[in-house]
C-alpha cells in the first residue's frame, strides 16, 4: 500500500471520482426515467421485479446484488468490492433526489441518446477508478481482465435482456428508444475500454523479480 503523500492526495481524489462518476449515471437515469424508458442493469431488472413482487425497490436491489458482490470478493478483489458497495449507495442516494430536479421533457430518442451518453461516461469513470455499479458491470469487467472480451457487449447483452423482459410495460416504440439507450452506453464503455483495462494475475503466476532470482 502507498503511505506517501502522493498516495495519500490521490486516495480522496478517486473517491471524489467515483461520486462524480455515480453523479453523472444518476443524471443519465433521470433524463431516461423522465422520458419513461426503461434502464437495463440490476437496476432496471429490480425495478421490473419490484412491481411484480410488490417489494420495496431497494430490498429487491440488494438481494440482486449480493451474489454478484460475493462474486467481486473472490474474483476481484476485497477493494473492487468495496468501492462498489460504495459506488451503489451513492447512486442510490442520488436517485432519492430526483424528486427535486428540475422537471424536464424530452422527446423519447433525444433521451435516449443524451442519458445513454451520460451514464456510459459515468460508468467509464467509475471502471477507471477500479469500482462499479454491480451487476452485469461486475462480470463485464471481470471476464475483460481474465479473457479480453469487450465489457461493452457484456453490458450490452445483460441489459437487452432486462429491457426485453420489461417491454411488455412500456411498449414497444419506448422500448425501441431503450435498447438505443443501452447501445449509446455500451458503445461508450467499448470505445474507452483500454482506459480501465488492468488484466487480472493468472493463477499461479510468478513475479518477474521472484523468478529472475
Amino acid at each position: 500500500m502507498d503511505f506517501t503523500w502522493r498516495g495519500a492526495i490521490r486516495l480522496p481524489q478517486k473517491y471524489l471520482k467515483i461520486i462524480l462518476g455515480c453523479f453523472l449515471a444518476s443524471i443519465g437515469l433521470y433524463m431516461l426515467k423522465s422520458a419513461e424508458l426503461v434502464t437495463g442493469g440490476t437496476a432496471g431488472l429490480s425495478l421490473g421485479l419490484s412491481y411484480l413482487m410488490s417489494m420495496p425497490f431497494g430490498v429487491v436491489f440488494f438481494i440482486i446484488n449480493i451474489p454478484f458482490y460475493i462474486f467481486s470478493f473472490f474474483n476481484m478483489g476485497w477493494r473492487f468490492t468495496v468501492t462498489t458497495i460504495l459506488s451503489v449507495s451513492v447512486l442510490t442516494l442520488f436517485s432519492f433526489l430526483h424528486p427535486f430536479y428540475p422537471a424536464i421533457e424530452l422527446p423519447g430518442i433525444v433521451a435516449a441518446v443524451a442519458g445513454g451518453l451520460i451514464v456510459g461516461f459515468g460508468l467509464i469513470i467509475l471502471f477507471a477508478n477500479q469500482a462499479s455499479l454491480g451487476g452485469a458491470n461486475i462480470l463485464a469487467l471481470f471476464l475483460q481482465k481474465r479473457f479480453g472480451t469487450n465489457p461493452g457487449t457484456i453490458n450490452f447483452i445483460f441489459d437487452f435482456c432486462v429491457v426485453m423482459v420489461s417491454l411488455y410495460s412500456v411498449g414497444l416504440i419506448k422500448g425501441i428508444y431503450s435498447i438505443v439507450s443501452i447501445a449509446v452506453t455500451s458503445f461508450v464503455i467499448s470505445y474507452f475500454k483500454e482506459k480501465f483495462a488492468k488484466p487480472l494475475p493468472k493463477p499461479n503466476a510468478v513475479p518477474v523479480a521472484q523468478a529472475a532470482e
